[in-house]
């Protein structure tokens, strides 16, 4: 087995189908993943995604009864075997941190999201871990329209649990360029506001230099606009994880891209932070 780290957040890391350990900047610490999409379909194409082989498209047909035991065959490694020596993991990350649904694609195109939430919620309880650990869904947002999806966020809700929606961009040519997808700010502003009213809700910000050049002033002034305006709507909004590039993108845009300075990420977060949001950084 090959140490677990922050540099490498493998999918087939414990050789299974859905279920993966990472060890998690953002989370701080063992995160256990759920892979709704083995086939490395998504409806984006971010530029900065660390899938390879990305394709279009939407998760294929869960195996529910497969997902439920390698969950709870990978929680009871964790909590009761030799997990933690196996994979080479130092003390003070010892602990699971979260259970996350996230993956190699967008996981609400999921056509039983609310069947897989209803499961991670009765293998917690199983496992004593409802209330003890975070549950997160990892989402770039776009199908927060949908009923099914609705359905699932306000039943992880109940749960406990969290939402991380992705906003890259406030402007029409950003998202172009970074998500690789013809969206409107105001579109994504619609379904956050959704998902907020839903579900705890963090807003999730990828930046970095592209070609050589930071986000210009204006892409910044429109995404502290966007926030300005949640605000003003009193959209209930948790706060604002932003992040910088760690992993090598597997996109062929990746040439191009480059790490932010940490100082400029957090010139950056004190201009969110003025705006009355919790800001956490992740360089």
């Amino acid at each position: 087995m090959r140490p677990l780290t922050t540099k490498d957040h493998s999918r087939d890391s414990a050789g299974l189908t859905y279920v993966y350990p990472v060890i998690s900047r953002r989370s701080g610490g063992l995160s256990v993943g759920i892979n709704l999409n083995p086939n490395n379909a998504c409806n984006w194409r971010c530029v900065y995604c660390q899938v390879p082989n990305l394709t279009r498209g939407a998760a294929p047909d869960i195996d529910a009864e497969r997902l439920g035991g390698e969950l709870r065959a990978l929680l009871n490694q964790i909590l009761t075997g030799d997990f933690y020596h196996r994979f080479q993991i130092p003390p003070e990350q010892r602990a699971i941190k979260d259970i996350a649904i996230s993956g190699n694609g967008e996981p609400t195109s999921c056509k039983t999201l609310d069947r897989i939430v209803e499961l991670i919620g009765t293998v917690c309880d199983e496992f004593g871990l409802l209330g003890q650990i975070k549950l997160v869904l990892i989402t770039n947002g776009s199908l927060v329209h949908k009923p099914i999806v609705q359905a699932a966020l306000k039943r992880w809700s109940e749960l406990g649990g969290e939402v991380w929606f992705k906003v890259d961009s406030a402007t029409v040519e950003g998202i172009l360029r970074i998500n690789q997808v013809n969206l409107t700010p105001g579109s994504v502003h619609r379904n956050l506001e959704i998902c907020a009213r839903l579900c705890p809700t963090w807003i999730q910000t990828c930046l970095f230099s592209f070609d050589g050049e930071s986000p210009s002033e204006a892409e910044r002034r429109a995404y502290l606009d966007f926030l300005a305006d949640l605000k003003h709507r009193d959209v209930p909004i948790q706060g604002v994880l932003l992040y910088g590039l760690a992993r090598p993108s597997m996109q062929e845009q990746a040439p191009r891209l480059s790490a932010l300075p940490g100082e400029e990420l957090d010139a950056i977060a004190d201009r969110i932070r003025a705006l009355g949001f919790s800001v956490k950084v992740t360089r």
